[in-house]
């Protein structure tokens, strides 16, 4: 028989799984993103322009990938660049979401392609995608070309819910 390494018995019923770890106080001191307040869609467009603007482009190059007022949870920019440069500039815009305080996540990003950042509820992905990658077959991209593209996504992660086991013991 196989036994969880800890339970907790509350109000007659047996938690099993280890508790919430207490904080030390070495490691108790918030991180950016848990006092980040929550961001509007339109604060997370100004951060992608200052961005975008940070690594020497001009916004208005590009183009929004999600309609002004078709989604509040959701936004992007995209320009066709070429690939000699693109990957500096994503490191230029990648060194201001930082500046700005955004958090890099440190897991699953590939440096040279893409990276992804959070903060006040929402995830940014910075990403080069060359004409293989393209979602489309018919990509008027030439073979010197690539997609610079900053995808937004608001996700509140707190909505999913989670399983809980108990035992209630009589």
């Amino acid at each position: 028989m196989l036994l969880p390494d800890h339970f907790q018995i509350v109000d007659g019923r047996i938690h099993l799984g280890a508790p919430a770890p207490t904080p030390s106080p070495s490691t108790a001191a918030p991180t950016p993103e848990s006092t980040s307040p929550p961001l509007t869609r339109d604060a997370v467009d100004e951060v992608i322009r200052t961005a975008v603007s940070a690594a020497g482009l001009d916004p208005a190059q590009g183009r929004r990938t999600v309609a002004a007022g078709a989604n509040s949870n959701r936004t992007g920019w995209m320009a066709v660049r070429e690939k000699t440069a693109a990957q500096s500039e994503m490191n230029a815009i990648c060194a201001d979401l930082e500046r700005q305080g955004w958090t890099l996540n440190p897991n699953g990003d590939r440096p040279d392609a893409s990276r992804s950042y959070k903060r006040g509820g929402w995830y940014l992905l910075v990403s080069t995608r060359g004409k293989t990658q393209a979602p489309s077959t018919t990509s008027a991209l030439t073979d010197s070309q690539t997609y610079l593209t900053l995808t937004g996504l608001q996700l509140n992660l707190s909505d999913i819910p989670l399983p809980e086991i108990t035992v209630r013991i009589r």
